[in-house]
């Protein structure tokens, strides 16, 4: 007892730090996040659907090999059109992964349970080195 009294600034030190690293896996489990070379082996292995849910000028700017775009403002009223088959993996990206994780709420909302955001967006991608087109 005389240990934690002497040294409880330590103990706080250390609880604090600990929280703050738990904190980012455990928001990332929530959302389904996927590394860039996990999208790739899902693509390949299980035939994901990727989809980059940037703007079309975005999009045109540059982005994966074989995504396909849809938007967020229109990911509802177009996602059920491009991804019949709401069984396989929808795999989402956009710039950073803030938009990419709206969008996983908004295609769990409409029955795509295995939809997954691409850890760290188009930047995670290309910092991948992974094949970027552009439209």
């Amino acid at each position: 007892m005389k240990f934690i009294l002497d040294n409880w600034v330590l103990i706080l030190i250390a609880l604090s730090s600990g929280t703050m690293l738990a904190l980012p896996m455990l928001r990332g489990a929530g959302q389904g996040t996927l590394t860039a070379q996990g999208a790739v082996q899902l693509i390949n292995r299980e035939k994901a659907v990727l989809i980059d849910v940037r703007d079309a000028q975005e999009y045109a700017a540059g982005h994966p090999v074989g995504a396909r775009s849809v938007p967020l403002a229109e990911l509802e009223a177009k996602l059920p059109s491009v991804v019949k088959n709401k069984n396989l993996p929808v795999l989402l990206l956009c710039g950073t992964g803030t938009r990419a994780r709206r969008a996983v709420d908004a295609a769990k909302k409409l029955g795509y349970e295995n939809a997954q955001v691409i850890a760290g967006g188009m930047r995670g991608w290309s910092d991948a080195n992974l094949p970027v087109e552009k439209a």
